[in-house]
């Protein structure tokens, strides 16, 4: 591998972007990829794209011969946004799945070690929080609180963020009325549209360990289809 490949690698591995280090078998020749959302830009950039995706490296057929992709992905990450009951079981069972979790909330009484024991907590205010977590192509948020302080902010910079999955808790009307204030906050139909609200699967989750399994399931649907 040549060195400025590899000090560029290094850096991509230290500030967690996404990048495929492409290979040509025929002679070598090494470059590195990054994502895009001109994915019809090119077959090797598809590719890339398809495999940053599925973490999972592939050989693919290009005009000038074939590479193989090597991916190298940041970890997953989940951004819970509201330390209420349903996030206890939720934060330990992300964890499980293989996700750098946070928990979001300024209500230190909700957000205690002794209620998220080994989990990272952040009680700063919603807005605040997310600008700092600078959520990426590898990072889902969900909101559980309920509340539109805290709620909405969060909502908010998911929308202006390349995240894979955005949820918010609540009814049906509780998510209408949601989705009249990202309106008249100016986010567009297909801002919105990423949302997914109720949030989880409709597996009749009733119990907050089992609405827990139902958001992780829709997550992991979301980041593996």
């Amino acid at each position: 591998m040549h060195s400025e490949i590899l000090q560029r690698l290094l850096e991509d591995r230290t500030a967690k972007r996404p990048v495929v280090l492409a290979t040509r078998l025929s002679d070598g020749i090494q470059k590195l990829l990054y994502y895009s959302d001109t994915k019809g830009e090119n077959a090797l950039l598809h590719a890339a794209n398809e495999a940053l995706a599925s973490d999972k490296g592939r050989i693919v057929a290009a005009s000038d011969g074939e590479w193989f992709l090597n991916v190298f992905n940041p970890p997953l990450r989940l951004i819970i946004v509201g330390a209420v009951h349903i996030a206890q079981p939720f934060a330990r069972i992300a964890a499980l799945a293989g996700y750098d979790v946070t928990v979001i909330d300024p209500r230190t009484a909700f957000a205690s070690e002794d209620r998220f024991p080994g989990i990272r907590l952040v009680t700063n205010w919603p807005d605040e929080a997310m600008a700092a977590e600078a959520p990426d192509t590898r990072t889902a948020v969900v909101t559980l609180t309920h509340d539109p302080k805290l709620d909405d902010p969060a909502l908010h910079a998911a929308l202006k963020s390349p995240c894979f999955y955005i949820g918010a808790l609540g009814s049906k009307k509780t998510h209408a009325s949601r989705m009249e204030r990202l309106t008249a906050a100016g986010f567009d139909e297909a801002a919105r549209a990423r949302i997914h609200g109720p949030v989880g699967l409709s597996i009749g989750a009733k119990s907050p360990a089992e609405i827990a399994i139902s958001i992780m399931a829709q997550i992991t649907e979301k980041l593996r289809t």
